[in-house]
């Protein structure tokens, strides 16, 4: 089963699943891993199945954090849930690469592979082609571009590399992204909402091992 129908059926699987909005003053909570925090969130296989398991975090033992080791696989970890994002624009997030991807040729299928990405997912409507996804993502490759289209879905999916193997392996990088703006520098349009949020680790297009560790996730006002 090749990744377009995977893509195609993730997207109708969020628009058709959950319509529960999240509303919060300041910040808005999508993963608190740190706290066993897994509730809603949903696992979808691309091609056989990155593991994804709560485990202390090294340097602060009290904590949890998401540990995903992909061999030659590639599943996601897929949270629906409605997220005002004129009230809280700013997702914000850490993550870590212990084990990176060699470099790939990431604009294509063969090297559709990424250690550690984050999607966010938006929709104008219930059909695949109204769906979008921003994919922050720890690239393989020094000398990435700045965005390029995914290449299994090009008209939908806009990849955005944040990190790559020059930031070392096993450190830990806190992101920040201001959705609407990436949004609309994107699409050329402004969003009111998100529709889900999502996790993978995958390595099933070039045949790899990778391994990543993700801390909490949460929208923020600023």
């Amino acid at each position: 089963m090749n990744k377009v129908f995977l893509y195609s059926s993730y997207f109708i699987f969020v628009l058709f699943g959950f319509n529960a909005y999240a509303e919060g003053e300041n910040t808005v909570s999508i993963g608190k891993f740190s706290e066993w925090g897994l509730e809603e969130w949903e696992s979808v296989e691309f091609n056989d199945e990155t593991s994804y398991r709560l485990k202390d975090e090294s340097d602060n033992p009290k904590l949890k954090v998401l540990h995903a080791i992909s061999q030659a696989s590639a599943s996601g970890m897929f949270k629906k849930m409605k997220v005002n994002i004129q009230k809280t624009p700013f997702l914000n997030w850490r993550w870590k690469v212990n084990k990176p991807l060699a470099s790939l040729p990431e604009e294509t299928k063969q090297g559709d592979d990424y250690a550690a990405r984050i999607y966010v997912v938006v929709s104008d409507g219930w059909f695949f082609w109204q769906t979008k996804a921003l994919n922050y993502v720890w690239s393989s490759r020094e000398d990435a571009p700045a965005s390029w289209p995914n290449a299994y879905a090009p008209d939908n999916t806009l990849m955005i590399p944040l990190r790559n193997n020059s930031d070392g392996a096993g450190q830990w990088h806190i992101e920040k992204r201001n959705i609407q703006e990436d949004l609309k520098a994107w699409l050329g349009k402004s969003y009111d909402e998100v529709e889900a949020i999502a996790i993978m680790t995958d390595a099933d297009d070039s045949g790899s091992n990778a391994e990543a560790e993700y801390g909490d996730i949460f929208f923020s006002e600023r």
